[in-house]
């Protein structure tokens, strides 16, 4: 089977979602091209396991000070660009296209008639789970920002409803953590704002991972580059981990036990929606804003979550090697019922 498989890379969460893809349809012999769109060039790492993947422009949100900002948005947006890149992406020799709430994709697919599989948490959405935040923007942009025929979305939890759980690599528990190291990974918000919420905590250990060269003058905070393997490094024998309500990073720490507070993106649906999910289901502490009061709590709470999760992607990669049939009931509860939930003390 030949694929086209389009990838949003305004956050790290769709990439890493994709990598686990990229290695289960690969192995299973599937040809796969990968699309990229969203950020500069320049500006992505760890990219070998897509071979010879493409980049294009496609859309991203405009961020501030952790909100998204819709007006500088659509001033940013380079519509002509992207509506070329429609038009011009050839499809004619693929069988299937897949996106992960990847635009160009969904839209030259839609054009040209394509088969189109949507994968990812914002195709959760299509059905009824907690959401938050919504509004007619929110929903027009859920709907049309990349529209697929099929859609698989994924949660951390099912709600009852026909959803897989996350796409993830596959790890043991950690033998050992250290206690006082925490993982921070805040890109949406400001970075002297980020610094004045962990410097009160000089008993911790804060690992911030940063897209921009940064030092601090603060020993008990040390900013790291972004690269797939030092964070997977960290992550696993950190104690715990400070985040935006992204999909990915949290289902990695929910899988390796970790206690987990996030602070939403506002304006975008699908982090206050994460975030009320997170709290609803006990997975996470949420902080609307950064707040140090509200850290201070939690720094103290040795609670956490661990959720042991299947290997999604090869079920996925052998349903879309299998036609891509109808998955009823049966095959839903199946797939959750190798889910487990562990509540542990640190």
């Amino acid at each position: 089977m030949k694929i086209f498989y389009g990838v949003q890379g305004t956050g790290n969460g769709h990439i890493a979602r994709a990598r686990m893809m990229a290695k289960e349809l690969y192995a299973a012999g599937a040809d796969v091209t990968f699309l990229f769109t969203g950020r500069a060039a320049d500006k992505y790492f760890d990219m070998e396991v897509f071979r010879d993947y493409q980049l294009r422009t496609g859309l991203t949100f405009n961020t501030h000070k952790g909100r998204v900002n819709y007006l500088m948005t659509a001033y940013d947006a380079k519509i002509l660009t992207l509506l070329e890149d429609i038009k011009t992406l050839d499809l004619s020799s693929y069988d299937l296209v897949i996106t992960d709430f990847e635009p160009i994709s969904a839209w030259a697919a839609k054009k040209q008639k394509k088969p189109i599989l949507g994968i990812g948490n914002q195709y959760a959405y299509h059905y009824k789970i907690p959401i938050e935040g919504s509004d007619p923007l929110a929903n027009l942009v859920m709907k049309h920002f990349a529209p697929v025929d099929t859609a698989i979305g994924l949660h951390w939890h099912h709600f009852g409803q026909p959803i897989l759980p996350p796409i993830l690599d596959i790890l043991e528990s950690p033998k050992t953590i250290i206690r006082n190291k925490i993982i921070v990974y805040l890109p949406f918000e400001d970075t002297n704002d980020v610094v004045a919420l962990l410097a009160p905590f000089d008993n911790f250990q804060f690992h911030v991972s940063s897209a921009q060269p940064t030092t601090s003058e603060f020993k008990h905070i040390t900013f790291n580059p972004m690269s797939c393997e030092q964070f997977q490094k960290d992550l696993y024998d950190c104690a715990s981990v400070v985040c935006n309500a992204g999909f990915a990073l949290t289902s990695e720490a929910l899988q390796l036990g970790k206690k987990i507070i996030v602070k939403p993106l506002h304006a975008q649906m699908e982090q206050t929606s994460n975030a009320a999910a997170l709290h609803q289901l006990g997975y996470a502490h949420v902080m609307n804003d950064l707040n140090t009061a509200i850290l201070e709590h939690w720094l103290n709470d040795n609670h956490a979550v661990r959720v042991t999760y299947p290997n999604t992607a090869k079920i996925l990669t052998q349903w879309i090697l299998d036609g891509m049939p109808t998955m009823d009931e049966d095959f839903i509860e199946d797939v959750w019922s190798g889910v487990d939930v562990l509540h542990i003390e640190q």
